[in-house]
């Protein structure tokens, strides 16, 4: 492990703080993990759980109006093919992840990854997986609270990078969940995500679709501004093909191999 990643996990806050969008133990209890999946909760420490020293350490964060029964089939394939999955749970439809804003739900990664890495600091650098508004999450950790410390790579699977349209159908429930609002095309939250560079030692790529109806061509598409880590794949697939279909989940392990490869071969292989 190079000195770089182990500097940066020493120099994270180490102190559970208790803020805006952190989870509650109540919604952890209510969602149980799938068998041979880390949950990043509460419970992880009490438990003592080992963590394995091998596998390359994969985050999966889900999209909005989802459960995390859809990530089983994600779940499956990544352990199968050598990686070790980490979740957070933040309850089911009602749960927080559905009913909070992106920014307290990317405090909420931050307090999880945080602690947990204070204990597990061998296990190494993280690949985020979000799909949809997972994916936003994951960026705005990444880029505003610090998550560049922890992870080598951002993989996003149809997330509104540029907002959808299809949001404003959601209106109605904007009092209900606050980040339909941040959805929306052009909203003010997806401006300020845009605002500054990305970090340069994190891949960011997007894997979108022609065929994703939620979140339309060009919804999905990343602006790389000359930056070679960040890139845009297109896949032929439904936005629930993204955690279900075969072209899909190929392109991710390309792009979870790619990230677990030196830097160098990474770029070159972009």
């Amino acid at each position: 492990m190079d000195a770089t990643w182990t500097e940066r996990v020493a120099a994270a806050p180490t102190r559970w703080r208790r803020t805006v969008g952190t989870a509650r133990s109540g919604d952890d209890r209510r969602a149980r993990p799938l068998a041979g999946v880390t949950e990043l909760g509460a419970g992880e420490d009490e438990a003592g759980e080992q963590v394995p020293l091998r596998g390359n350490p994969v985050l999966l964060l889900r999209g909005l109006f989802s459960t995390p029964k859809s990530l089983k089939v994600l779940e499956h394939r990544l352990r199968r093919d050598g990686c070790h999955v980490l979740s957070i749970r933040l309850g089911g439809l009602t749960g927080r992840f559905n009913t909070c804003r992106i920014e307290a739900l990317a405090e909420a990664v931050r307090v999880r990854v945080e602690r947990f890495y204070s204990r597990h600091r061998q296990l190494g650098p993280l690949t985020v997986v979000g799909h949809s508004k997972g994916g936003l999450v994951a960026a705005y950790w990444v880029k505003r609270l610090g998550g560049n410390r922890f992870a080598r790579a951002v993989v996003t699977l149809g997330t509104p990078h540029r907002g959808t349209p299809v949001a404003w159908m959601g209106i109605p429930l904007a009092p209900f969940v606050p980040s339909i609002l941040q959805l929306v095309s052009r909203s003010a939250f997806v401006r300020r995500l845009h605002e500054g560079a990305w970090p340069a030692h994190v891949r960011l790529v997007s894997l979108y679709s022609r065929d994703d109806r939620l979140v339309p061509y060009p919804s999905a598409l990343v602006e790389a501004h000359g930056q070679a880590h960040v890139h845009n794949v297109e896949v032929a697939c439904s936005h629930k093909d993204f955690l279900l279909g075969k072209r899909a989940y190929a392109a991710l392990l390309r792009e979870v191999h790619l990230a677990a490869a030196p830097a160098t071969a990474a770029d070159a292989a972009a």
